[in-house]
């Protein structure tokens, strides 16, 4: 191909972000090697992709008719590298999975026992992460599947599809806290009291807290630390039932509580799926729970 592919990524990477560094920071790249490459595009197009006059880069009129072509030209790539894979039949040494809490454990149990009867020979692991954590592990190849809370972008190099299972979310205390014995709360009487959050192992952009906070990068962590008596916190309540008795925590009555939230699954697009990756997604975007 006449393009670089690296340079055809940085140019809609940089169009999603807003700026050479944001897109540098999603693709792991230095700045100069995103404006480089960026540059050497618009060389070999022979027009100008970006007004770079202007405190942020716009797209320029011939820009915005290169970008459709661009974003087929990578959807085009990442389909015939997945059409390769699977023409070849090949199975995968080893698996890794990285996946929420939120995942309905009866779901990861069925799972689990299909996978054992076709892929008997394949290594499976199961890595638990949230948000951010599990975009890392599969840019970094530590993982090829990845389960998320959905979200409205990724970057570039990560394929996604919504996922037809929702996950409940409720509002956790113990028993024995003083919000256990109230009803009809609003959200922001919960600001005087601690609240138990997920914060991941890298940095992450969550709304700043109205009140104390304790943090810890998995749902199971802060599960243990309510039941515990030490805050309040927002837990999947599959997770509560399969690891909570009834008089470990309690669910509190807030205004527009339980809520539903979705779910992603993810994979790398520059690491396509063997047989056994391949039907872990498709098993996925079947299942509902």
């Amino acid at each position: 191909m006449r393009y670089s592919p690296e340079a055809l990524t940085a140019f809609v990477e940089t169009v999603s972000c807003g700026s050479f560094s944001a897109a540098a920071r999603r693709l792991r790249k230095s700045q100069s090697t995103i404006s480089t490459a960026i540059a050497h595009l618009e060389a070999d197009l022979g027009v100008t992709l970006f007004d770079r006059s202007t405190r942020q880069p716009l797209l320029t009129a011939e820009g915005q008719r290169v970008l459709s072509y661009v974003q087929a030209i990578l959807s085009a790539s990442e389909r015939l590298d997945e059409l390769a894979v699977s023409l070849s039949g090949e199975t995968e040494a080893r698996l890794t999975f990285v996946l929420s809490d939120t995942l309905h454990p009866d779901v990861l149990e069925d799972l689990l026992a299909q996978f054992d009867r076709r892929f008997p020979h394949t290594e499976f692991e199961c890595l638990v992460g949230e948000d951010d954590d599990v975009v890392d592990l599969l840019q970094k190849g530590r993982a090829q599947v990845g389960l998320i809370e959905a979200r409205d972008s990724y970057p570039t190099d990560i394929g996604h599809t919504r996922l037809p299972m929702q996950t409940r979310m409720a509002i956790y205390v113990s028993p024995t806290h003083p919000l256990a014995a109230e009803r009809g709360l609003e959200w922001e009487q919960l600001s005087t009291w601690r609240e138990l959050r997920l914060n991941t192992y890298l940095e992450n952009h969550t709304t700043p807290a109205r009140g104390p906070v304790w943090s810890a990068p998995n749902y199971l962590m802060l599960l243990s630390m309510a039941a515990q008596g030490l805050g309040w916190c927002a837990l999947p309540c599959a997770l509560v039932d399969e690891f909570a008795r009834s008089a470990e925590l309690t669910m509190l009555d807030i205004v527009g509580w339980p809520i539903s939230v979705s779910t992603d699954l993810l994979w790398h697009k520059a690491s396509p799926l063997g047989a056994a990756g391949s039907w872990l997604r498709q098993y996925l975007q079947q299942v509902s729970a």
